[in-house]
């Protein structure tokens, strides 16, 4: 009994995270893309919703699901890079492990949930390609709403067991953490117990969940495909496709680093630097959510018409 109160007691002490390992003389450098690519993606996915919210014309499915993942890029980078930041700048490395476990569950909850986001795209270009005049039938309001919630709600069930797995494990003093940021398997790699559990659900929860994400957009992609090659006029072909544009550059930059980070971390710990890994992590971060308002900004023509009118009225009123 005493020997688990002194282990309990052990999660009260304050956890040091050392940043990129190998770097440490690299950190000020470093910090200057982060965090103009985090500024980058604060100001462009804020004037995003602003965007969507405020021009009426864009109150269509396609772009309140923009404005889901708009809010979910903001979110994901918040949760990390000011942090990283402290600890590139002012080596300001303690957390407590409470807020350790806080920050672990909240950018894995917003990982799960941007995936279910941009499968939520992927089924409502499919219905608007493939279903044009039951479009807005089909996804009315209120389905968007029950959509996203329950995008969150399974991220949250799926996510929320990683807060008792780690809480549940003895620590036995270490309290370096050899990253910039919380993330399930480096908290659990400090306890003194076996973290078999652990592993295999941190392997279980991106196979079933994301890769079934990615499987059933790649169905609707092959189903969009089939429908879009099948119209007689290649105008109308080009003009379907270009719809789908920016979620397939989405997807791609959204999956790729991910499952990259996530095989390369599993199987390749012997060919990989860990410095590669973590810096990898940390650009993963903020790269995406600083891509995505860029991209669908240039590639929509309604978004860059009503960017325009914005910027217009602002000069007009100076």
């Amino acid at each position: 009994m005493t020997m688990s109160s002194n282990h309990t007691n052990l999660r009260d002490i304050w956890y040091t995270m050392i940043g990129i390992p190998g770097l440490e003389d690299a950190h000020v450098w470093l910090s200057i893309p982060i965090c103009s690519m985090y500024i980058v993606a604060l100001i462009g996915n804020t004037l995003l919703i602003f965007l969507i919210f405020t021009e009426h014309s864009l109150h269509e499915p396609m772009y309140l699901f923009l404005s889901m993942l708009a809010l979910a890029d903001i979110i994901l980078s918040t949760v990390t890079t000011p942090k990283v930041l402290a600890i590139f700048w002012f080596q300001a490395g303690g957390i407590s492990f409470a807020s350790c476990v806080s920050q672990m569950f909240f950018l894995h909850f917003m990982f799960v949930t941007e995936s279910a986001i941009l499968l939520a795209m992927a089924i409502d270009r499919y219905i608007a390609i493939c279903f044009p005049l039951r479009y807005t039938t089909i996804l009315t309001p209120s389905v968007i709403c029950r959509m996203g919630i329950a995008s969150v709600t399974r991220s949250f069930l799926i996510i929320f067991p990683l807060v008792f797995l780690v809480y549940r494990l003895n620590y036995c003093g270490r309290n370096i953490i050899r990253h910039s940021y919380c993330e399930h398997m480096g908290i659990a790699r400090l306890a003194c117990d076996s973290i078999k559990v652990n592993i295999y659900y941190g392997m279980t929860v991106p196979l079933f969940s994301i890769g079934l994400d990615i499987m059933l957009i790649i169905i609707s992609y092959t189903l969009i495909l089939n429908t879009v090659f099948r119209i007689p006029s290649q105008n109308a072909r080009r003009k379907a496709l270009g719809t789908c544009g920016s979620h397939v550059c989405v997807i791609l930059l959204f999956y790729t680093p991910s499952l990259f980070t996530f095989f390369a971390h599993r199987f390749g710990g012997h060919t990989i630097p860990r410095h590669m890994h973590i810096l990898f992590a940390n650009l993963y971060v903020v790269v995406p959510p600083a891509l995505n308002p860029i991209i669908y900004g240039v590639k929509t023509k309604q978004i860059q018409d009503r960017f325009f009118q914005l910027f217009s009225f602002t000069k007009a009123c100076f």
